[in-house]
């Protein structure tokens, strides 16, 4: 039996279709729910009385538990059950937003932030985004693997989007129709739980074809011939060198999370939420066209290619931004760096997974998921550090230190894995 054995036999049957379907409805309200908290949330823990710097530990402390939970949870699904992992991790997200909800206590949110799911981002967290992936990839062929993805991402950036602007746009209604800005903030944190209890029902639907069957673990782990080590075999050394790199990527990312890139804009320009939230679905929006366009370049020039020679304008474009000289040329830059941020990521999760066996994918997506985490978990505090400043110059420095930290990313990416970038290309496209 040859590895596209099991995905050819699926696609087209109503159980692939179903499947599909409601990989991409849970894609879509979680997202949104990423979007709508991520916008507010470091204005809701200021509002509670925090200090900088205890948001900046908090933040950090949410992408440092994320490394566990998805550590554990990702290198398991595949023989733990790939449904069972996203209802656990659902329930997950429904207990940190609670907690986030209902108290004020600071210990109690660093052990909500560090056990549970929450995202400061509007980014993926936890585990869903490694099984799903994995899920897909097993019901879907590999030609059509970057394509599908680009639709996956386009549906999370479009949800992100619209979490965001939905978030501004409520909280700033209730706040003129005059209830507090913090229980108009927390309105968000519940929203956040109530998506959470939804996606743990809907998981339930998922069939039995996005998981791994018997035959298929074992004959892949016989043909490895290797010790498995996080659920991982023969692919244990391409998915260390990239999990390393990916970890550089993410640490600068963690300068510009979504939450410390509006709490910017609120510190420099004094934006209110409305207008915070109209950005964020714009630069969602923009994100969204641009991972779709992804999976027809990647066609023709390769997906480290496309991973790379989009990837490093954007983060020219990143350092921009704290330089332009008023807030709608800021706005302008942004807006021009998210039209071609997000072309990397489908190329990267469709690199990741044709480079592993089947039963390898959940491990390798939450292997390389978690080194993202650990690269992202300090930086955030170190950019609240900045965001502390009066200089503009510290005030921008997360912006420069993020771009300049990608860009070595970028290079560092090409450099390893330029001779086998013409294979990808043709395997996984």
């Amino acid at each position: 039996m040859t590895q596209d054995a099991p995905t050819e036999e699926i696609p087209g049957s109503s159980s692939h279709k179903a499947d599909v379907r409601l990989l991409f409805v849970t894609r879509f309200i979680r997202m949104f729910a990423y979007g709508f908290l991520s916008v507010l949330l470091v204005l809701y823990l200021s509002k509670l009385g925090f200090s900088d710097t205890k948001i900046g530990l908090l933040l950090s402390l949410t992408l440092a538990g994320d490394i566990v939970v998805s550590l554990l949870l990702t290198t398991t699904a595949d023989r733990f059950g790939r449904r069972r992992t996203l209802m656990v991790s659902s329930v997950l997200m429904l207990a940190a937003g609670i907690v986030f909800a209902l108290t004020d206590n600071f210990l109690l949110l660093l052990a909500a932030a560090t056990i549970g799911v929450i995202s400061p981002s509007g980014n993926e967290v936890g585990p869903f985004l490694s099984v799903e992936q994995a899920a897909l990839s097993h019901v879907i062929t590999d030609q059509r693997r970057t394509h599908v993805f680009g639709w996956y991402n386009l549906v999370g950036s479009l949800a992100t989007a619209l979490g965001a602007l939905a978030s501004g746009g409520i909280t700033q209604l209730m706040q003129n129709a005059g209830m507090p800005a913090v229980d108009s903030y927390r309105t968000a944190v519940w929203g956040y739980a109530g998506a959470g209890a939804i996606l743990a029902v809907l998981f339930v639907w998922l069939s039995k074809a996005v998981e791994i069957r018997r035959d298929e673990a074992n004959g892949a782990s016989r043909t490895a011939g290797a010790k498995a080590f996080l659920g991982l075999h023969k692919s244990k050394g391409v998915v260390a060198k990239l999990s390393a790199l990916f970890s550089i990527d993410a640490f600068a990312g963690g300068f510009v999370i979504q939450s410390i890139v509006a709490y910017w804009f609120y510190i420099q320009f004094k934006v209110e939420p409305a207008m915070l939230g109209a950005i964020f679905f714009g630069a969602n929006i923009l994100a969204a066209v641009s991972a779709l366009a992804a999976s027809k370049l990647a066609a023709k020039i390769g997906l480290i290619n496309t991973m790379v020679f989009t990837h490093l304008p954007s983060n020219v474009l990143l350092i921009l931004v704290p330089l332009m000289p008023n807030l709608y040329l800021a706005i302008a830059v942004l807006l021009l760096r998210f039209s071609i941020s997000q072309m990397d990521v489908p190329t990267r999760q469709s690199y990741v997974m044709s480079v592993v066996d089947p039963d390898e994918r959940s491990a390798a997506a939450g292997v390389t998921a978690v080194a993202r985490s650990v690269g992202a978990a300090v930086s955030p505090s170190l950019a609240t550090m900045f965001l502390a400043c009066t200089s503009p110059l510290l005030l921008g420095a997360p912006f420069f230190i993020g771009g300049g930290l990608k860009i070595v990313y970028d290079l560092l990416l090409y450099r390893s894995f330029s001779a086998a970038r013409s294979r990808a290309a043709a395997k996984a496209v």
